[in-house]
């Protein structure tokens, strides 16, 4: 019997051959079950995959930036930091001592000194006059000047004077230390420091 093309059949002969390929058993069952079983996905079926969001957002040519987020907090300057220090002293003396109207009993000047030099001397000079029952002193910083020398770590303007008030914070002063502020224009304004001691026990 000749076979004929499977687009010269009839509409019978094709309803008979779809039975026959329904009871249709394949030949090599075994190494067919042994490889995976796919389902033919249809095309109505498929879902298309979810368009990723754009982190940044549409962008259009002169439109408003968003709101910026919370702003860095820059330190405070050395003379809102000591300004700022709660008052301990009491508040009559504080308020001629910030006049000027005080008068320092002794002064120590650490202009042009290095910190390894001038750490030691301001805790001798505190130390002794606190010893011998002195209540005011004046500590000269100067104002500073730039001492940046073009090393890889910067080096803060005017050292002394922002080093100064966190030495007097500091053991051992911090026990023999009872104010600091800074001081009036006519004993050397930005450039030093009034020092306010506790009495001797």
């Amino acid at each position: 019997m000749r076979r004929r093309p499977p687009r010269n059949l009839n509409s019978e002969e094709r309803k008979l051959w779809q039975k026959v390929a329904e009871t249709a058993q394949p030949m090599h069952a075994r190494r067919m079950s042994d490889t995976p079983k796919t389902e033919p996905v249809s095309p109505q079926k498929s879902k298309t995959p979810p368009t990723p969001r754009d982190p940044i957002g549409a962008f259009q040519v002169g439109a408003l930036s968003p709101a910026k987020g919370p702003r860095h907090h820059l330190a405070p300057s050395i003379e809102d930091a000591v300004a700022a220090a709660p008052v301990q002293m009491d508040r009559k003396n504080y308020d001629r001592l910030r006049k000027g109207k005080m008068v320092p009993e002794a002064k120590i000047d650490l202009h042009g000194m290095t910190m390894s030099q001038a750490h030691p001397a301001l805790v001798n000079f505190v130390m002794r006059n606190h010893g011998r029952g002195a209540r005011l002193v004046l500590v000269i910083t100067g104002k500073g000047k730039s001492a940046d020398d073009g090393g890889p770590i910067p080096v803060r303007h005017g050292v002394l004077k922002h080093q100064v008030p966190q030495w007097l914070a500091l053991p051992p002063l911090r026990g023999v230390v009872l104010q600091v502020t800074q001081a009036h224009q006519k004993h050397g304004g930005g450039g030093a420091y009034y020092v306010y001691l506790r009495r001797t026990r």
